[in-house]
């Protein structure tokens, strides 16, 4: 039996989705647990969350005493009711407030089997769940506690739904309100996750749909009363809570201070010239890139079919969009990626030309050796001896991968390539993010901190000194999600002030000459109990950061009772 009709009797009904969010959740969950707390949108999106479950506060967003009027509340909902379930905020774990993530992007691999099944056969549902359950940056969003995975699942499940009813006007298979239910719930949850993305990627697909076939007959059985009914009922009662909780303040924050600014540039230092994300386009897909080239060229060669029609509306339009904006970020890109992977799976119907074939290798060896060599840089940077062996594993499983995929689909087993730099290339993330990442120990500064501090008896979460820690210098958000929200982010004075009270601080070299003249003019002496040095990937600064325990505080004297 060949690999093409095992997979075809493999894939049938609801094994192909599932096994799509099988091969999703390998991918992402070694991430999820080996990782420490990424800075900076990771932990502030989880601390906002730890302070919502602290305060019972489920309405504003707030990241220590400051609004964080960005995003609409979703991801913080699924976030808390993951760490209610799984933990509890004061262990200040972070895999729980990856879970979402990660079911995110299962679901994002396994409505991308579902749509592109109806379209293409069970075997290319199969294949394109499984590409995109697998890819890169997927797998990668999937072990990141923030919105973008979750994006990426209600957005797919909306175009599916969307392309199946699309379709079943186009000579495909009825729909039944059930599939017209998933994609006003895909709306809905989409907007409560991240405001008007998801939403606009459905109406640019419909608009282009529109443009191409010259009518927009299948949009009237889409149930538009009750539909958006439904995304009013999710998306209104806390956009009226929020309204009425800051006076309104959330939405011109949201959009005056968040949104407008990345409209008109390069928001937070962000930017990048257009064709950002077609240049990372091979690392994102990756290992599936193997079949990029085949995939547009399909795009191209059969854009009259409705299946490979709905795939380029769904991707072109979202991708020119983001293309354009003038803040890239390579996760942007990711609500699009569904149709890419449709295109590419559909290209497998028949053997590959040449030209695809020899394309796909260059294009994967490409997105490989990339990978080989941020690891070469990452061990050359911050590795030392002990991390050679899990870097040398890492870089041969990306190499192996270009290899071996790129060997096979030369000699035209596309089909098999396809599997083989699959379980190498989810393999190769696995050493990656699982392994040689968090032994890069230079970049883990706040959680190499938080763990001095609980060896040396000063985290006041052990109850043996008071809180909370004073922190000079160095204001990451790991820190804060690692030692409370109450953690203090002030200067050199009130560092000293902790040490007068007893209380740990924390002071980088170059605030070390204020924060000791200010220990001499209070007449205090230092007692530093250790020094962290390392590197803030966020700015890419040097820091070295000493510990200092407080001043022995005079034991009250219990009144003796006659």
């Amino acid at each position: 039996m060949t690999l093409e009709s095992r997979l075809d009797q493999f894939s049938r009904t609801w094994r192909g989705p599932l096994f799509a969010a099988l091969v999703a959740l390998v991918a992402g969950l070694p991430g999820v647990f080996a990782v420490p707390p990424l800075d900076r949108d990771e932990s502030r999106f989880a601390q906002a969350t730890a302070q919502m479950l602290e305060t019972e506060d489920f309405v504003s967003i707030n990241y220590q005493d400051q609004p964080r009027d960005k995003k609409p509340v979703g991801i913080h909902w699924l976030q808390a009711a993951s760490v209610a379930a799984l933990s509890d905020a004061a262990d200040r774990d972070i895999w729980p407030y990856r879970v979402p993530s990660l079911l995110g992007a299962m679901l994002a691999a396994a409505a991308c089997a579902w749509g592109a099944t109806a379209f293409f056969g069970s075997r290319a549902g199969l294949l394109a769940g499984a590409m995109m359950g697998a890819s890169f940056l997927l797998s990668t969003e999937a072990g990141i506690a923030k919105t973008d995975a979750v994006l990426a699942g209600t957005t797919t499940l909306a175009l599916a739904a969307m392309g199946r009813i699309y379709f079943s006007h186009r000579g495909g298979p009825p729909v039944t309100w059930r599939t017209r239910l998933l994609f006003w719930l895909g709306i809905g949850l989409a907007a409560l996750v991240k405001g008007p993305v998801g939403p606009l990627v459905a109406l640019m697909a419909g608009l282009a749909l529109w443009a191409t076939d010259r009518k927009i007959d299948w949009a009237r059985s889409m149930s538009w009363r009750w539909g958006l009914l439904l995304v009013l009922a999710i998306v209104g009662p806390w956009a009226w809570a929020i309204t009425v909780a800051s006076d309104g303040a959330f939405w011109g924050a949201a959009i005056g201070g968040d949104l407008a600014p990345k409209l008109v540039g390069g928001h937070e230092r962000h930017g990048g010239l257009p064709g950002y994300h077609l240049f990372l386009s091979p690392m994102l897909t990756f290992p599936g890139s193997l079949l990029l080239p085949a995939g547009l060229i399909l795009g191209w060669k059969a854009r009259a079919e409705p299946g490979v029609r709905f795939a380029l509306c769904w991707l072109i339009p979202t991708w020119l969009m983001f293309e354009l904006l003038p803040t890239k970020l390579a996760h942007y890109s990711l609500p699009a990626l569904g149709g890419l992977f449709w295109l590419m799976a559909a290209a497998l119907r028949e053997p590959l030309g040449k030209v695809s074939r020899i394309a796909g290798a260059a294009v994967l060896g490409f997105a490989s050796l990339v990978f080989a060599a941020i690891c070469v840089a990452g061990l050359a940077e911050y590795g030392d001896s002990r991390d050679l062996t899990w870097g040398a594993i890492t870089i041969v499983l990306f190499v192996a991968t270009a290899l071996v995929g790129g060997v096979l689909i030369f000699r035209k087993a596309a089909g098999t390539a396809l599997v083989a730099a699959g379980v190498l290339g989810v393999l190769a993330h696995a050493a990656f993010f699982g392994q040689l990442a968090p032994r890069l120990e230079p970049l883990w500064l706040s959680q190499r901190l938080a763990l001095a501090m609980e060896s040396n008896g000063l985290a006041p979460r052990a109850g043996v000194v008071p809180g909370p820690v004073e922190v000079a210098g160095y204001a990451e958000p790991s820190l804060v999600f690692a030692l409370g929200t109450d953690t203090g982010l002030g200067g050199p004075q009130e560092a000293a002030e902790a040490i007068a009270e007893g209380r740990t601080a924390v002071v980088e070299k170059h605030e070390q000459p204020a924060f000791l003249a200010a220990l001499k003019a209070a007449g205090l002496s230092p007692h530093p109990a250790g020094t962290i040095s390392g590197v803030d990937y966020s700015n890419g600064d040097d820091m070295t950061l000493t510990l200092y325990r407080g001043e022995p505080q005079p034991t009250p004297v219990q009144a003796v009772q006659p």
